[in-house]
């Protein structure tokens, strides 16, 4: 099963980062795009630790991320800044979805 992961708030990269590992425990794949204030915790630690994992990939909004000024040095190479396309791309692929 693949679970997606909307995350359009700054408020819970560590909510995030549990639900993510819980999946993967239970042989789940997990699909994060991050936009609008979600776009503040792209170097929380919490979101970091999940790039690069097998079985998880995550993408952002470019457009949001130049609108709020991320910084984008230091983000992994894991991590694709994308377009509303990957969350479209996201939502057909999942067979779940969560919006945090």
């Amino acid at each position: 099963m693949k679970i997606g992961m909307l995350i359009n708030s700054d408020k819970y990269a560590g909510d995030v980062n549990g639900i993510a590992k819980a999946a993967l425990a239970a042989g789940h794949e997990v699909i994060i795009f991050v936009m609008d204030e979600g776009i503040n915790i792209m170097h929380d630690p919490s979101l970091l630790e999940l790039t690069g994992s097998k079985g998880v990939s995550v993408s952002y909004c470019d457009h949001n991320a130049q609108q709020l000024k991320l910084d984008k040095s230091g983000l992994p190479g894991e991590i694709v800044s994308g377009s509303q396309y990957n969350n479209a791309v996201m939502a057909n692929e999942s067979d779940r979805l969560i919006v945090l």
